[in-house]
């Protein structure tokens, strides 16, 4: 399938908008450029917010049960669809097709879970005090939603934000990645294909700060979700506060992997090479800053080295890729001086550490080892595929090491320890928290961080509730 004609959704149509610019989509495997994205005016984004008033009231009136069967349809219609989906994805991003129908397949699950559980929304009956009273308090949708998201998991990105709100009764404009358009477009093809009222849900494009202060200097959104860097995320956030709009703030992170003298080693450098690679280490939960204990340090660094020298890169259309290239070629040079920098800073170079192949954005696997926490790459998250480590003695130590950067979104640790399990779920200051493991989401439980990595969630009940408002009324009877 070639990649497709891209429009932008707005009222319920599928256009190219009234403005004159646009800009190319580049493949990162080789630098050629796949398509045209039209960039929204200021009158195209003031259509899609007045849209989407009229198409909140019309979707909040329906009952959960129509809704999910909307939401249920389009899920059929993404299946019927997913190897085109996922290859153009892949065309976009980079990321290995085994990947993409991963992401795509995480997508799906994401749109029919909150489809079923908008049909369980509660209220509460509250007993009164008084005698012949009654307080009642009822959850209710928001109202329209404003949504900006980050390039590196098109699908789920877009998804977990759309599926949350559609399922809450909430209509939604998203302004996707213009690096990876066309993942998005697809989910809005199988929505309106489906059957979702014209304004329900505008997709649009363009130069994003003017998309975003355009949109937050509305009075129509009641909430913006928002998945990007944190400085990115303050910056929308007090936009959004001059018309008392809700956030959500999915944002960075930096996460620390704790790897204990008394883990299963063979396991841990597995799971490690394997998710710090994945998406080329785009990642915000990627594990990304390895401590590992002294007594164990260099067997697991040498088995660590062989998984990385395993990996293969190259076109994520290849079958047998397991790496692809980055996003975009301005990543490279952020790479180089990631690594520049560590190495200046006393760390040794084991693999990788520079650019590969001529065509296209690729980068190769890299391991720094006695990398000093002073290093940049142990305080500024690389989003890329470099894995610094380091030594340490004491569960003590490590614990204040994990915890002193400004970010706490995800944090992995290898024990066989159940004491020491134990007080890493207590001590470790981050949202997200894997042991032996580096799984820290699935569709029905919380995703979000701590401190700088942002607030609310997304994902589980708790990724329902922040595109619902609570009502209370109370009634005296006879």
């Amino acid at each position: 399938m070639p990649y497709p004609d891209l429009k932008m959704l707005i009222a319920g149509e599928w256009t190219d908008g009234s403005s004159v610019k646009s800009e190319p989509v580049i493949c990162p495997a080789d630098g050629s450029t796949i398509g045209t994205l039209p960039h929204a005016s200021p009158a195209d984004l003031d259509a899609a917010l007045q849209s989407s008033l009229d198409g909140f009231n019309v979707w909040r009136k329906m009952t959960p049960h129509s809704r999910q069967a909307v939401l249920e349809k389009a899920a059929g219609h993404l299946e019927d669809r997913f190897e085109d989906i996922s290859a153009n994805l892949t065309r976009e991003m980079g990321k290995p097709i085994g990947e993409s129908r991963i992401e795509l397949r995480v997508a799906i699950d994401l749109l029919r879970w909150y489809a079923e559980e908008g049909k369980r929304v509660y209220g509460r009956i509250i007993p009164s005090r008084f005698p012949n009273m009654q307080h009642e308090a009822r959850k209710e949708p928001v109202g329209p939603v404003v949504a900006f998201v980050a390039w590196n998991f098109p699908a789920t990105n877009t998804m977990r934000k759309v599926a949350g709100a559609l399922a809450a009764g909430c209509s939604i404009t998203i302004k996707p990645s213009e690096e990876t358009p066309a993942t998005a477009i697809a989910i809005g093809r199988a929505l309106t294909d489906a059957g979702l009222p014209a304004g329900v849900l505008n997709i649009v494009f363009g130069v994003p700060p003017e998309v975003s202060e355009h949109l937050l200097a509305s009075p129509i959104p009641r909430k913006l979700s928002f998945t990007g860097s944190v400085p990115v995320g303050i910056h929308l956030q007090q936009l959004a506060a001059r018309n008392m709009i809700r956030c959500t703030m999915e944002l960075g992170g930096h996460s620390p992997v704790m790897v204990f003298e008394d883990c299963d080693i063979e396991a841990a450098a597995k799971l490690c090479a394997a998710g710090k690679f994945r998406n080329a280490g785009q990642v915000c939960i990627s594990p990304t800053r390895f401590f590992v204990q002294d007594s164990i340090h260099d067997r697991f660094l040498a088995l660590f080295t062989e998984q990385v020298e395993a990996v293969k890169v190259g076109n994520g259309l290849d079958e047998e890729v397991n790496m692809g290239p980055l996003v975009a070629e301005r990543r490279i040079d952020i790479m180089d001086g990631f690594v520049s920098d560590a190495v200046s800073n006393g760390a040794e170079l084991l693999v990788g550490g520079s650019r590969i192949q001529s065509e296209g954005s690729f980068f190769a696997p890299t391991l720094l080892q006695e990398v000093p926490d002073t290093a940049r790459i142990m305080t500024e998250e690389p989003f890329g595929p470099i894995a610094p480590t380091a030594r340490f003695s004491s569960l003590e130590e490590v614990i204040d090491r994990a915890n002193s950067l400004p970010f706490g979104l995800a944090a992995y640790a290898f024990t066989g320890s159940a004491r020491t399990a134990g007080v890493l779920k207590q001590e470790i200051e981050a949202g997200m928290l894997a042991i032996n493991s580096l799984h820290v989401h699935s569709v029905e439980t919380p995703f979000g961080g701590l401190k700088s990595s942002g607030y609310g969630h997304e994902g589980g009940i708790e990724g329902l509730e922040v595109f619902l408002a609570t009502r209370y009324s109370s009634e005296i009877y006879s």
